[in-house]
C-alpha cells in the first residue's frame, strides 16, 4: 500500500498589507507549505495580485504532481526547474529581482518522514516514540536583525539581493541549487505533524502557546486551528501589530 496523508486542519488567514502570497498542500505521501516574501525589490509583473503570491501558487501546482519515491531534495530541485524554465518565459535572466519564498515539504518513506525547509517554514511532528520534534532551516531575516546598526529596510533589501549566494542565506526562488542547500531531517514514524508560516507562529512568538507541544495540540483540528489563529490576530490588534499571512496545516499519516 503507498503511503499518504490525511488533513486534519487546513486554515489560511490573510495578513493587512497585502493578499494571501501562503499556498499549502498534500497528495499522496508529499505534504507542502511555502511562504512567499513579501516585495522588497522593485515588482516584475508576475501574473498574479502580486509576485510572491505567483511563486508560491506555481510552486504548489509543482509540488502536487505525484513523484513516488522521491526524496524532497529531488522534489524541491524539480518544481525549482519547473519555475525556472516558467520565469525564462516571464521575465528572462532576471534573478535578484524574481520573487522567492520559504517553504518545508514532507515525505513519507519507509523509516517515517522526510523534511526538508528552506528559510522559515516551522514543521512539528510527534513521532510514534512521544517526541515532539521542531524543523526550521533559519529565520528568513535573522542576519539583519542581529546587525548593529545601520538602516533596517536597506539592510533588508541588500540581504535580499544577496540570497542564493553562497554563505548567504537560500531560499526557493527560480534556482534549482537551491535544493543542494535546505535543512533536511529524516524523523521517525509520525503520528501528527503541523505545517506553519512564520505568520502563523506568531502565536508562539507572542506567547500565545507555549511552544512546539501546545502548538501541535491546538492546531489538531479545523476549529482548534480557527480559534488559536483568531486569538492570535485579537493579540496582534491589541498590540498594533500589522498581521503577516497565517497559514497552518496539520496531517497524520493514513491508516
Amino acid at each position: 500500500m503507498k503511503l499518504s496523508w490525511e488533513t486534519r486542519a487546513r486554515v489560511q488567514f490573510e495578513g493587512d498589507a497585502h493578499v494571501i502570497e501562503d499556498a499549502c498542500g498534500f497528495n499522496g505521501a508529499t505534504a507542502w507549505i511555502i511562504d512567499g516574501a513579501t516585495t522588497l525589490l522593485e515588482p516584475l509583473g508576475m501574473p498574479a495580485a502580486s509576485d510572491p503570491q505567483w511563486l508560491a501558487q506555481f510552486l504548489s501546482m509543482e509540488f502536487a504532481r505525484l513523484r513516488y519515491g522521491w526524496g524532497t531534495q529531488a522534489q524541491i530541485a524539480a518544481a525549482l526547474r519547473a519555475v525556472d524554465e516558467q520565469a525564462s518565459v516571464l521575465v528572462g535572466g532576471e534573478h535578484v529581482r524574481f520573487p522567492s519564498a520559504a517553504l518545508s515539504v514532507a515525505t513519507l518513506n519507509a523509516d517515517g518522514v522526510e523534511v526538508a525547509s528552506l528559510a522559515d517554514c516551522t514543521v512539528v511532528v510527534r513521532t510514534d516514540d512521544g517526541a515532539t520534534h521542531l524543523v526550521r532551516a533559519e529565520l528568513a531575516d535573522a542576519r539583519v536583525d542581529a546587525a548593529a546598526d545601520g538602516n533596517r529596510a536597506e539592510l533588508l533589501k541588500r540581504d535580499r539581493e544577496l540570497r542564493n549566494t553562497p554563505g548567504r542565506l537560500w531560499v526557493a526562488r527560480r534556482e534549482p541549487e537551491a535544493a543542494d542547500h535546505a535543512h533536511v531531517v529524516q524523523l521517525g514514524h509520525p503520528e501528527q505533524m503541523v505545517m506553519a508560516t512564520d505568520g502563523a507562529w506568531r502565536a508562539v512568538d507572542l506567547g500565545i502557546v507555549a511552544g512546539p507541544e501546545e502548538f501541535l495540540e491546538r492546531t489538531g483540528s479545523t476549529v482548534g486551528t480557527l480559534e488559536l489563529m483568531s486569538e492570535l490576530r485579537r493579540k496582534q490588534a491589541e498590540i498594533s501589530e500589522v498581521a503577516d499571512d497565517a497559514t497552518v496545516m496539520t496531517l497524520v499519516p493514513r491508516r
